[in-house]
């Protein structure tokens, strides 16, 4: 042998010796060809019982200079620039900062997975997650129509396509999981979250759903179906509790949630507010470890919706405080929990440290989170190129999507000698405040280049004169809550619903404009069964008559110089009351409120109506007078819907009714074009229009 060949075998030695002892050195959890199970096992074990609670606490938010301590023990992950729209712990509504775009978005997000892999002891990457209901809620990215109006095309090769398009923008933004879709059952179109469904059938939410989220778990993006179980309740309200038989809740609102585990390779689920059956979901035995991981064999994990786990202490009253919502709910099945604010984890971790949570049910629900960290490739691979944004993201051509699927989307309802509109047409009179707002529904990003309905008409009717008239405002009242600068009041709130006895404690508030959903006005109260007497004055803004008067949705009574104008202090569905009242301006008048909260949410706000102006009339008449000057009319009209916006009517709002009325008076043909994700109530004018079409968000 050749003294060449020695030396060669000499250094393939070596090198054998030294990959051989650098992987003993490397923990088996870092060993990206050992099997997954191995290295979820491998890493469960070197964990503190400080860092397997981080590995299912998940908030919005970032690291912070300054923070960096914060997060020594990691997180499960942040939905980056995100936070909370309030301090309390069962806050729920997030405030997206979508002003990043997707490079700034990936760079920011990188930095932070930097800090987790590099300084973090054990070097556990985050799940940066996000929103992407029907395109991902950032800047720059592409808003495709709404959930409802996707499921209108019947089209799952289409969903497919605008569900390959948005899982690119996401993934390549470096958002790893997407709480999406929405796949519970619009059983009661007044539920304010009907435009986030695929609408009221198990079969055709299941399809679609199952395009939606396989396109994305393929690239490595987790989907999160939601809201484990049904959350609309009764008479189309949110969250409301539900109860039904166990063949019920299989043939329907179970169905969606199995298949796209199924079928779809879903990896997540988010629970939901209400209970079920007497137990809230995010504490439901029956739900997530018998039927979901038991029954189903699912080996996702389970996130709570914002501030649910504390829904059992404030909402359904089936734990004493905090930490045994959160024990409640670990121990019953739960693996995530979400909540909108770092110091939250204060009233959550206890049970997670003295041993109340059982340690195998700990281990189960950390090894989940594990297992899909692993499976995304983000110990390997935890940072993503940002170069990558312009060489795979088309934006024009993911436009071209949505467009086909929008016009894909449209309900012909009517069409009597309205549409097409006639080619030569000369002048259209287009009438309605969403013809030129543009809005994209709920959970949207805030869009690109968006398109209003009347430039629309615009650019493709060059040679016709088209005149526009809003005819309605979106959100239109005729009252505003009573301005501090007018207001000098004191607070008594009391520990009880009738004003009894000594107040707990008295404070000076600058208003009544006050909103308690799921806490109290104050720690010293309970959620509930207290009342609030309000003292001081009202200075006059004018000299004359007006309107004052009190909302909300529990029992308020109010004074005005020691005669009661307002009594309703049994509590009652929401409602507004206002008064006539003769004023002079600058005067000083004596104002008591008295407030009673029994139960349930709370709401009380002192409004009037000095300075508004009631100016529907002035504004139908004004769209009259462009219809009569035009060969032809098109209406847009719409309604407010969303999250926490239940309706109560199906009716069109803001004298739309009356709108659409007079303009068919004119015996000029109108075509109306319905804006919404939701059915809408059309029998005082449907007979009097040429055409309807729903065209959705």
């Amino acid at each position: 042998m050749s003294s060449t060949t020695m030396r060669i075998l000499s250094v393939a030695v070596s090198c054998c010796l030294y990959f051989q002892s650098f992987s003993q050195s490397l923990p088996l959890y870092k060993d990206a060809q050992a099997p997954v199970e191995s290295r979820v096992k491998d890493l469960l074990a070197k964990m503190t019982p400080e860092e397997k609670f981080w590995q299912l606490f998940m908030i919005p938010g970032e690291i912070k200079s300054g923070d960096e301590a914060k997060y020594v023990n990691g997180i499960f992950g942040f939905q980056v620039s995100a936070s909370s729209q309030g301090g309390n712990a069962s806050a729920q509504l997030l405030s997206y900062n979508a002003s990043d775009d997707a490079k700034s978005l990936a760079k920011k997000i990188n930095d932070i997975q930097r800090y987790f892999i590099e300084r973090s002891r054990l070097g556990i990457p985050i799940i940066a997650f996000d929103e992407a209901l029907h395109g991902l809620v950032r800047k720059g990215a592409t808003a495709f129509p709404q959930s409802i109006a996707l499921a209108a095309t019947w089209d799952t090769a289409l969903m497919r396509t605008v569900s390959n398009a948005i899982s690119l923008e996401t993934k390549l933004r470096g958002i790893r999981q997407i709480l999406s879709p929405v796949v519970n059952l619009a059983t009661d179109v007044r539920w304010g979250r009907t435009e986030e469904t695929y609408g009221e059938d198990p079969f055709l939410s299941a399809q679609m759903g199952i395009a939606f989220v396989s396109e994305f778990e393929k690239k490595g993006v987790v989907t999160t179906p939601k809201h484990f179980l049904a959350n609309v309740g009764d008479g189309g309200r949110d969250s409301y509790p539900i109860y039904s038989s166990n063949n019920q809740l299989e043939e329907t609102v179970l169905y969606p949630f199995r298949e796209l585990i199924d079928k779809g390779g879903a990896r997540s689920l988010m629970t939901a507010y209400n209970s079920v059956n007497g137990k809230p979901s995010s504490a439901n035995n029956d739900l997530l470890l018998k039927k979901l991981k038991g029954e189903w064999g699912f080996k996702g994990f389970v996130i709570s919706d914002a501030g649910a786990v504390g829904g059992s202490l404030v909402l359904h009253n089936t734990s004493l405080d905090y930490p045994q919502s959160g024990e409640q709910a670990i121990n019953n099945g739960l693996d995530v929990i979400f909540q909108t604010d770092y110091e939250h984890y204060k009233l959550f971790i206890p049970p997670f440290l003295d041993g109340k949570i059982n340690a195998a049910r700990l281990d189960d629900a950390v090894s989940r989170v594990l297992r899909i960290k692993f499976e995304l490739g983000l110990f390997e691979k935890p940072y993503v190129t940002v170069d990558d944004i312009d060489k795979y993201i088309n934006i024009e051509r993911h436009r071209k999507i949505s467009e086909d699927a929008a016009a894909a989307s449209f309900v012909l309802l009517k069409n009597q000698s309205g549409l097409p509109l006639k080619k030569g047409i000369k002048s259209l009179a287009v009438i309605g405040e969403d013809a030129v707002d543009a809005r994209l529904g709920g959970y949207s990003g805030p869009g690109g280049e968006k398109i209003s309905i009347l430039d629309g008409l615009k650019k493709k009717m060059p040679a016709t004169r088209i005149s526009y008239s809003a005819g309605y405002k979106h959100d239109e009242k005729n009252y505003l809550v009573v301005p501090a600068n007018y207001l000098k009041i004191k607070g008594a709130y009391f520990a009880n619903p009738s004003l009894s006895g000594d107040p707990v404690f008295t404070r000076e508030d600058k208003q009544v404009d006050f909103h308690w959903t799921l806490f109290s006005p104050d720690e010293r109260l309970k959620k509930d069964h207290y009342s609030v007497r309000w003292k001081g004055q009202l200075t006059a803004p004018l000299t004359g008559k007006m309107k004052l008067g009190l909302e909300g949705n529990d029992g308020f009574r109010l004074f005005l110089n020691g005669k009661m104008i307002i009594d309703r202090f049994n509590k009652q569905s929401y409602h507004t009351e206002l008064a006539n009242v003769t004023v002079e301006k600058g005067k000083a008048y004596d104002i008591m409120i008295e407030f009673t909260e029994p139960a349930g949410n709370a709401t009380v706000r002192l409004i009037w109506d000095a300075g508004m102006k009631d100016d529907w009339q002035q504004k139908i008449d004004a769209a009259v007078a462009a219809a009569r000057s035009a060969e032809s009319v098109v209406v847009v009209a719409g309604i407010r819907e969303g999250e926490f916006q239940d309706r109560a009517y199906l009716n069109l709002q803001w004298h739309q009714e009356e709108l659409i009325l007079a303009l068919a008076n004119t015996g000029k043909p109108v075509n109306v074009l319905l804006v919404g994700g939701s059915a809408i109530v059309m029998d005082k004018w449907l007979d009097k229009v040429n055409s309807v079409t729903m065209i959705w968000y």
